[in-house]
């Protein structure tokens, strides 16, 4: 299963469409574009392998593999980039601004349903970011 993550630019965040087989999902915000400098940059362009991921603060959560100099990029519940974000992607229902959302436990439960639910079928799941 591959996730498609289109994304737009702005100084103070970054936000995008994730869609599968052209069907949106939900949307997501990441902090800005800072040359993918650890903990205050959005995830650079590219196809990542997803993966299951279990931590005390966040729960089960989704873990993006392989970025470039960076690790422990996740997929989490946020509704604000610069407050609650250190270079993660958040998913959210409803965009309110170019950091912002509302709503990303709902929408961060859709997209985690989806993943696993393809995981344990034993599919490997891919995240394209452009």
């Amino acid at each position: 299963m591959e996730l498609l993550l289109k994304r737009k630019y702005f100084s103070d965040g970054t936000v995008g469409s994730l869609t599968i087989d052209e069907v949106l999902i939900c949307y997501t915000i990441e902090l800005p574009w800072r040359a993918n400098q650890v903990k205050i940059s959005c995830v650079p362009e590219g196809k990542y392998l997803l993966r299951k991921r279990y931590s005390k603060k966040y729960g089960w959560h989704i873990e993006v593999c392989d970025v470039p100099g960076r690790s422990f990029i996740l997929l989490h519940p946020a509704n604000n980039a610069q407050k609650e974000l250190q270079g993660c992607i958040a998913p959210v229902s409803v965009l309110t601004s170019s950091s912002t959302g509302l709503y990303s436990r709902s929408a961060f439960k859709k997209v985690l349903s989806l993943v696993y639910n393809a995981l344990e079928q034993k599919e490997e799941v891919y995240l394209l970011i452009l």
